[in-house]
């Protein structure tokens, strides 16, 4: 393995900003795996370490395929994960948001502009994503449909759902869709937490990884088949919301199969505890996001169905 900063720039009143990649082989720019770009990523940050340490043990036995290699960036936005804050902490601005970057312009542009430059030329990429609410994923591989989407490709993963993206105005600036305008076949792969470390879905990402990885032979590597994956357009997915704010209580988790009437949830009002709101299945589906804060508003996407 070999670590090395791959962007950088000096702190005016902290330790210099600092974005690390470790590379693992020798040869053509295989694949780029990306953790964190956000402060409260720890369980894409968590996902990145575990597999760093695999990639380890896999190179010391001489697993990595020769002429392949392999890069990880666990974190590219180390100032704000230092203080807990999703976004740059001076302007609020979403690094996922200033792909591929400008190098003369604000903070956030010319962080994502100095990543991927480091970053772009490889042949798949690989991002550990998050969404932009709060709350729990079953497991799923996502590619945008930007003409350049391998379906197939992405079933490599064994994960059980692969979900295609349509993109929106802002989802143009992502890592994910200028790793396939410049040509890489990039998947974002999403675990069931972001800011709470889930350890088995962590472990299930890292497995969909290498089982990708010795798919495309770039490593050497014995596992489990994993899932006959299911595409799904998201466009298809059914939005389950609430009709009133207050205090939510799931009754079901991300990954539970639903009975259109099955109760899903209750909001309650905050100062008195009544229940205002019996939040029910519109029909049979797979919950695919399952909303956590405590607090939900008027109108919250509570749950995310895939129907059956």
């Amino acid at each position: 393995m070999k670590e090395e900063t791959i962007y950088s720039f000096n702190g005016l009143y902290r330790d210099s900003f600092r974005v690390k990649g470790f590379k693992f082989g020798e040869g053509e720019k295989s694949v780029c795996i990306v953790g964190s770009l956000r402060g409260n990523e720890y369980q894409q940050i968590y996902v990145c370490s575990l597999l760093i340490k695999e990639l380890k043990k896999l190179e010391e036995a001489g697993k990595i395929r020769q002429g392949k290699s392999i890069m990880v960036v666990s974190c590219g936005n180390p100032y704000s994960v230092n203080i807990k804050k999703r976004f740059w902490s001076i302007d609020n601005t979403d690094i996922n948001r200033m792909f591929p970057g400008y190098d003369k312009g604000e903070t956030t542009q010319r962080i994502a502009a100095g990543i991927f430059n480091q970053i772009k030329d490889y042949r798949y990429g690989i991002q550990f994503a998050s969404f932009y609410m709060p709350g729990h994923f079953v497991p799923q591989v996502r590619i945008m449909k930007t003409g350049n989407e391998n379906v197939e490709m992405a079933k490599e993963f064994g994960l059980p759902f692969v979900v295609l993206h349509n993109p929106r105005p802002f989802d143009t600036a992502t890592l994910n869709y200028n790793w396939q305008i410049w040509d890489t076949f990039a998947f974002s792969i999403y675990t069931s937490s972001t800011e709470k470390i889930n350890r088995k879905s962590a472990r299930q990402g890292v497995d969909a990884v290498l089982a990708f990885l010795e798919k495309e032979k770039i490593i050497d590597y014995e596992n489990s088949q994993g899932c006959q994956s299911k595409v799904i357009d998201n466009n298809n997915f059914i939005s389950v919301r609430t009709s009133s704010a207050g205090f939510m209580e799931s009754l079901v988790q991300a990954g539970d199969v639903v009975i259109m009437g099955q109760v899903m949830a209750h909001v309650t009002e905050p100062l008195t505890g009544d229940i205002i709101q019996t939040v029910t299945a519109p029909e049979d589906g797979i919950i695919a996001f399952e909303y956590d804060s405590p607090i939900v508003y008027q109108n919250t996407a509570a749950f995310k169905l895939i129907p059956l």
